[in-house]
């Protein structure tokens, strides 16, 4: 962030001392982007903000891909039921947990468990036995 600010900065003040006709498809982009230049520069306004939607674009790639074989997506019903099980397993992967056993564990919940505390089963709640989570990462030593 430290880095790319200055250089994003640098970059808006060579947009607003170009000489480019504005009617030209080089003016038309560079008028966009002056004029995106506010929400742009809203990703440094948080550090933990990502400069890159690469691991969002990564999450959808498979489901973007396969949608063709999936025919049980012909009906609103059967594209809602796919819309929240893939939800569902995005967000245990980007919460540390495997999925099939989150699942697994989910659909298995008590019903009372599903009434009245439905918080403790998100993929951070207390709920969540330790078989969901996945292994920390293994942690590379230096070679000195």
């Amino acid at each position: 962030m430290e880095e790319s600010k200055p250089k994003a900065e640098e970059f808006f003040e060579w947009l607003e001392s170009s000489t480019i006709l504005p009617k030209t498809a080089t003016g038309k982009a560079i008028s966009y982007a002056m004029n995106q230049k506010e929400w742009l520069m809203n990703v440094y306004l948080d550090g933990r903000t990502d400069l890159s939607n690469n691991r969002i674009e990564n999450s959808v790639r498979p489901y973007a891909l396969g949608r063709r074989n999936w025919l049980f997506c012909n009906s609103v019903g059967g594209a809602k039921a796919s819309a929240v099980v893939y939800t569902m397993i995005e967000t245990a992967m980007a919460n540390g947990l495997k999925p099939f056993e989150y699942l697994e564990f989910l659909l298995g919940a008590p019903r009372a468990l599903l009434i009245e505390n439905i918080d403790s089963l998100l993929p951070w709640g207390e709920a969540v036995p330790g078989h969901c989570r996945m292994p920390p990462p293994a942690k590379m030593e230096r070679s000195a």
